[in-house]
């Protein structure tokens, strides 16, 4: 998911995850006719949920969003499991806070039908080493690691494979295991560990998958990675970000707007490579694409 985090020129709603549902519930109530008026307006502005809206680039994103005449609330939320719930219910008209694999997992735990309608970025997985500058240079046999939490063991899977370091079933997908790999197609061994445990492992491994959130205490930075997420590669599709809208929502024209401010005002994207420390990758996928990403994703989570 993206790593979305001062204050915003407006005042940001920051909703609890019991309370807020309420709470929007009420002001619904409260605001009488705004669903009569046309979304983007003053009296029904565009109510966008996003997880940490403190990082300064909302704020340039609202600025910007507003400039073109589509009034805009950002709705703060404090855990990944609420906004979602609260599109579906109608509390927000679009939210802007996870990858395709994470709302795959969401709509078929949920039974719902939340779809995305634009991308914003990857956040490449790297692999990581103290012993080899390159992959290359990892003899046969070593043991490399990757995170055993479901999302980022698949992933990291993945970069394995695109790395030539291993091979996996049918190709591989965004639920891969290690019980997937294929050991006679395969140059390394490969262990799971807990995904905090993976850089201190780096002394005694060859490498290892790490997630972003633990290299600045590793003195490590993205430019560090041996290898790491290929965007073009449709691999990596499952985990670019999205902005999300209800089904009923996808051709939108105001929140198709959103989507196309976002990626074509270059200070917010400065503003998020500032925040991801300079890890992003920007993506225009276009929205079918991302569309039948996503059922395919739902699909292979089905199968399970």
């Amino acid at each position: 998911m993206s790593h979305d985090r001062r204050a915003l020129a407006r005042p940001v709603r920051a909703l609890a995850p019991l309370a807020a549902l309420g709470m929007m519930a009420l002001a619904g109530c409260a605001a009488g006719g705004a669903d009569e008026a046309a979304l983007g307006t003053e009296e029904n502005p565009v109510q966008l949920g996003v997880v940490g809206a403190s990082e300064p680039y909302w704020s340039v994103y609202e600025e910007a969003v507003e400039a073109e005449g589509i009034a805009l609330e950002i709705v703060d939320f404090t855990e990944y499991t609420q906004p979602n719930p609260a599109l579906s219910e109608g509390e927000l008209d679009i939210n802007q806070f996870q990858h395709i694999q994470y709302l795959a997992e969401y709509n078929e735990s949920s039974g719902d039908d939340l779809q995305p309608i634009g991308a914003t970025a990857i956040y490449p997985l790297g692999l990581y080493s103290d012993k080899y500058d390159s992959v290359e240079e990892i003899p046969d046999g070593e043991t490399v690691v990757v995170p055993n939490d479901t999302t980022n063991q698949a992933r990291g899977l993945l970069v394995l494979q695109s790395a030539g370091l291993i091979a996996l079933e049918d190709g591989g997908s965004s639920l891969s295991t290690v019980d997937d790999i294929i050991e006679d197609e395969s140059r390394v061994q490969v262990n799971a560990v807990d995904a905090a445990i993976t850089v201190t492992s780096l002394p005694d491994v060859a490498a290892a998958i790490v997630n972003n959130d633990f290299l600045g205490n590793a003195g490590l930075t993205a430019e560090d990675a041996i290898a790491s997420d290929d965007p073009s590669d449709p691999t990596a599709l499952p985990y670019v970000n999205i902005f999300a809208v209800r089904a009923d929502d996808i051709d939108d024209e105001v929140l198709n707007q959103l989507v196309e401010i976002y990626q074509s005002t270059q200070e917010v994207l400065d503003g998020v490579q500032e925040s991801a420390g300079g890890t992003a990758v920007f993506a225009t996928t276009p929205k079918d694409e991302l569309q039948t990403a996503l059922a395919d994703v739902q699909e292979t989570i089905a199968a399970q």
